[in-house]
């Protein structure tokens, strides 16, 4: 195993590989960057872009929750964006090959074309905060953080609710592996995987992890970044730790993505990108 930080002004915070690059959010500066040096200037510096995915359409697409946009970098660097009310956060590509995201201050979820057309679905609940989103079984899963559960949201918009085991458990990350729905539960300090039945099941960490993000891998195990804790961890399909990799006192991990070549890259906030060779 070898780690190379890539250095990157602005606090990486969303990481995706696409279109040969590896891209990052910098929250804190108003702009996206990638590992080669590019730097895209939103003319925002208060949009706060946080989650990063591949899109449907040879770009990416990134949240702004600091300005309520969802914005859009072409492979080729062409920019833009879309209007959608509601602080949205977390963001995937859903099963009909649309964008869809969480509304944070809404209690709501996004659908975006990549046309520009915008429907929102309410949860049906307050106070709620969802989170990180993913795509499963041909819904949309989606971590509740406020509510303490897992929610799931077909394509017409019918929700269903999984509250977790643990109380007060505060899951974020979100990521759906071959078997199930891999989460991160960052007050609780444990990971947990809910099935396409319901079936949720969770596992400890170390104390005072404050695991964040969640990678899911084909092998039915899981990559997450433990962001208290400095650190980069890997559960098999059985919920054991199985590597574990420090990245450095106060590195602040939050996002990561496996890119083609099976390297895993994690945005550090404090102001890099983490490549780890296996």
């Amino acid at each position: 195993m070898s780690v190379t930080e890539f250095k990157v002004d602005g606090a990486p915070y969303g990481v995706v590989a696409a279109g040969n690059e590896v891209w990052t959010t910098l929250v804190h500066t108003g702009r996206v960057a990638t590992a080669s040096g590019r730097v895209f200037d939103l003319d925002a510096p208060g949009s706060r872009p946080s989650v990063i995915v591949d899109g449907p359409d040879d770009a990416v697409w990134f949240s702004r929750n600091g300005d309520e946009r969802i914005g859009r970098i072409s492979y080729d660097g062409t920019v833009s964006a879309i209007d959608v009310a509601g602080a949205p956060y977390g963001l995937c590509v859903g099963p009909d090959g649309a964008l869809w995201c969480t509304l944070m201050s809404a209690d709501a979820i996004g659908r975006i074309t990549p046309d520009g057309d915008v429907t929102t679905y309410p949860i049906g609940a307050t106070g709620t905060f969802p989170a990180m989103i993913t795509t499963y079984a041909g819904d949309l899963w989606f971590t509740l953080n406020q509510a303490g559960a897992i929610g799931r949201m077909t394509t017409n918009g019918e929700v269903t609710t999984y509250p977790l085991p643990t109380t007060g458990a505060g899951p974020v990350g979100i990521s759906a592996g071959p078997d199930g729905v891999w989460f991160a539960e960052l007050l609780a300090n444990q990971a947990g995987r809910i099935t396409a039945d319901g079936d949720i099941k969770e596992y400890p960490l170390p104390a005072d992890a404050k695991p964040h993000a969640v990678a899911a891998t084909a092998d039915g195990g899981c990559w997450l970044t433990l962001w208290r804790s400095g650190a980069l961890l890997r559960l098999d399909a059985g919920g054991n730790i199985i590597a574990e990799h420090p990245l450095g006192d106060g590195s602040e991990p939050h996002g990561l993505t496996v890119d083609a070549n099976g390297s895993v890259w994690v945005a550090l906030e404090t102001g890099a990108l983490a490549q780890i060779r296996l």
